[in-house]
């Protein structure tokens, strides 16, 4: 095989770059598939050998068969060994291509287990790991029996939309069913299932040959779906390294992956603990770095940059070489991320030195702090999380469909 590989990443969002970049380093030939509208983009377009752009339709979606045309003229030019999906929205793009294209990676069925939240339900159930509640929506029968068993209140939430787009909260059988007719003939795209309160929690991992080569358990003070449907301030820390619950979540996530057919890849899962029986309930997971910067928390505790080592892996596995993670640390890190109602918000306040990490977005104020003291950790984001509630922060309704 040729030592020079060529990459083609695809990322209809603005991220991974530091992914693009370890995969030029490593020696490899990179393309980068994007969409149009994040053309000037701050890409690191000196590791980037050519950058492809798609149009979106007036509805937010790209068609494929335009991308495969796309790619085919391409590919009579240029050789692609590699494709790899970046943001979630991108792995059933790239599964589709692999399989069209007869490129090595993972197909459209492992691919939906990693996309498709029906899908995992349907397998995670199967092989004995505890989920929620559910039901898809194809069955007016089904849907009935659902009602009468479950114990409200329950979620409708779209099978293929990443974080908390598009969820809708209902209380009671009549109101699920205004949902379902609301929905109408994209009904099949939703399922519903049991809202379970507990705290939740995220495991951020690398996998290779089907087996965690790296993997840390952290735990949201305020979940994705709060801070979307409530307008809270996004906030998570390290979970207490080697305890009895963090080997929990990474047993359980370990069934998952094997479960889905996970062979390597960056991995993001989420999980709760239900408060009423203790018991660890999978959520859903992801073949791609965690978002909100969580990539940037992970490292903070651990000194492993997934999105680095993930390109490490890809170039490893498919030169047939071998992988050596890089020594890690086992500190404790947390991220706070709020809107703001300033453009650039003043950060005077916000000056300890366990600050390692700053956000540079307009409207965004958001920090990651280290310590070897998970309480220092937690500490330090109440206190900010206070002071951002005061001075600054601002909430935004949350989208029907993603924004980029």
């Amino acid at each position: 095989m040729s030592s020079t590989l060529s990459f083609l990443c695809i990322s209809t969002y603005f991220k991974g770059n530091e992914f693009l970049r370890a995969c030029k380093q490593a020696g490899n030939k990179v393309y980068l598939l994007t969409n149009k509208k994040l053309e000037y983009k701050p890409w690191v377009r000196e590791f980037i050998d050519e950058i492809f752009y798609v149009e979106e339709k007036a509805d937010g979606s790209i068609d494929m068969n335009e991308i495969i045309l796309g790619l085919a003229y391409m590919m009579r030019s240029r050789k692609v060994d590699r494709i790899v999906a970046l943001d979630d929205f991108d792995v059933e793009k790239a599964a589709h291509l692999r399989e069209h294209f007869r490129i090595p990676g993972m197909g459209q069925t492992t691919g939906r287990h990693f996309r498709d939240k029906l899908a995992m339900r349907m397998k995670a159930q199967e092989a004995g790991i505890k989920v929620p509640m559910f039901s898809s929506l194809f069955n007016d029968n089904e849907i009935f029996e659902f009602t009468q068993k479950v114990q409200y209140p329950c979620v409708v939430k779209p099978r293929s939309e990443a974080s908390a787009t598009g969820i809708r909260k209902v209380y009671n059988s009549g109101q699920l069913w205004e949902v379902v007719h609301y929905l109408g003939d994209r009904r099949h795209e939703y399922l519903v299932e049991q809202f379970k309160p507990g705290d939740v929690f995220h495991v951020d991992s690398l996998s290779l040959n089907g087996e965690f080569i790296f993997s840390r358990s952290s735990q949201y003070l305020s979940t994705p779906m709060e801070v979307a449907h409530g307008g809270g301030i996004f906030r998570s820390v390290t979970v207490p390294i080697g305890s009895a619950l963090d080997v929990e979540l990474q047993e359980v996530n370990a069934q998952v992956m094997k479960a889905f057919g996970m062979n390597y890849s960056a991995t993001h899962s989420e999980f709760i603990k239900d408060h009423e029986t203790g018991e660890i309930i999978f959520l859903e997971t992801a073949s791609r770095v965690g978002g909100a910067n969580l990539a940037e928390m992970v490292e903070a505790s651990s000194g492993i940059n997934l999105w680095r080592e993930w390109a490490n892996i890809e170039t490893a596995v498919a030169k047939k070489e071998e992988y050596v993670l890089p020594t890690f640390e086992n500190l404790y890190s947390g991220i706070i991320i709020s809107l703001t109602r300033q453009q650039y918000p003043n950060l005077a306040d916000f000056d300890v030195p366990e600050i390692c990490w700053r956000m540079n977005e307009e409207y965004h104020i958001g920090m990651v702090v280290k310590s070897e003291s998970r309480e220092r950790v937690i500490e330090i984001l109440d206190d900010f999380a206070q002071k951002i509630y005061q001075n600054f922060h601002a909430s935004a309704p949350v989208p029907n469909r993603p924004t980029h």
